[in-house]
């Protein structure tokens, strides 16, 4: 598989009423198709920054970022899930997954929409279509606002801590939920998450970052047996990998007081 997302000696700057802000310092890294990357690294780090850039929200002050090999970041290849569902909840689940369809009226829509259907069914949640948002539980919701942005069809998923505002219970299975949806769609993921152990039960790959301005401290592969992030959690080199991750962040944190 070839790189999907590609960051090269990136460096952003952004300015604040008093001062002008070094959040990213030649950031550099490369995401495989239909893989999983997470970001970690401090609090206010710029980890989202990094997903904003990498969804064209944001220009980089310098660097470059290529998204299929192209510059020009084609919005229409990115879905993004946040950490609350943003489900309307006068409309039903049905009319939440297909608003985008709505908004973009793609040409071949009634493929997307048959898409969409087929995406209900396949992950149990067909039964709850004509619901309203407020009948569902949280891991669900979550669950709907995945669904609405796979129905658009987009290469690369871009998940800005999408479980913290769960319970433990619920985030542990929703996590094996998202994870077993993401790899049976075959869809490229970047996971930015405050969780170690999140991050390395989920990634093929994760990126520490130092605070600020962010730059790269280590790419870490990551080929923890188990099918589930789940399983995974449970494996001793998850333990030792955690420790590891856990001195990175420390140093840095440590580094900054």
């Amino acid at each position: 598989m070839g790189n999907l997302l590609s960051f090269k000696n990136v460096n952003y700057f952004y300015q604040t009423k008093n001062d002008e802000i070094f959040a990213l310092n030649n950031v550099t890294f490369d995401t495989s198709e239909q893989s999983f990357m997470s970001i970690i690294g401090p609090s206010g780090c710029g980890k989202t920054t990094i997903l904003s850039l990498a969804a064209g929200l944001l220009k980089p002050s310098s660097g470059e970022i290529t998204l299929d090999g192209e510059k020009q970041i084609d919005s229409k290849k990115i879905g993004y899930m946040f950490q609350k569902d943003f489900l309307f909840e006068w409309r039903s689940v049905w009319k939440n997954i297909t608003l985008g369809l709505e908004i973009q009226k793609p040409k071949n829509i009634d493929e997307k929409l048959a898409l969409a259907e087929e995406l209900l069914k396949k992950y149990d949640l067909f039964s709850f279509k004509d619901q309203k948002p407020r009948s569902l539980s949280g891991g669900m919701r979550q669950r709907v606002a995945l669904i609405r942005t796979l129905a658009l069809e987009p290469k690369l998923l871009l998940l800005d801590e999408p479980f913290s505002a769960l319970d433990y219970q619920t985030r542990l299975t929703l996590c094996d939920d998202v994870h077993s949806i993401i790899k049976s769609e075959k869809k490229t993921a970047i996971l930015v998450t405050h969780d170690i152990s999140e991050a390395l039960s989920m990634s093929d790959k994760i990126v520490v970052l130092s605070g600020r301005p962010a730059t790269v401290k280590e790419i870490l592969p990551i080929n923890l047996p188990g099918k589930t992030p789940l399983k995974r959690r449970e494996n001793q080199q998850s333990g030792e990998l955690f420790d590891h991750l856990w001195r990175q962040l420390i140093n840095d944190e440590t580094k900054e007081k």
